[in-house]
């Protein structure tokens, strides 16, 4: 049993590692990538909001998995 939950918070650590790093590399793509179309400046603050929030989100389950494990250990 011990097993299965550790398989299931690693693959959460997998998901989070995906989700801050795909974040940040379609952040940057869209930051460079708006004045080459010529986007209008809201745009860009919707996709910085975009960003921030699979940043909190992130956030918030990290520390929700860290949680899961120090209560483990007991």
């Amino acid at each position: 049993m011990s097993s299965e939950q550790d398989q299931k918070q690693a693959r959460a650590g997998r998901v989070i590692a995906l989700v801050i790093a795909g974040a940040m590399v379609l952040w940057l793509v869209a930051q460079w990538l708006g004045p080459q179309l010529g986007l209008a400046g809201r745009y860009a603050l919707l996709i910085d909001f975009a960003a921030i929030g699979a940043l909190v989100w992130a956030l918030i389950v990290t520390l929700q998995l860290w949680r899961a494990r120090r209560d483990k250990e007991g």
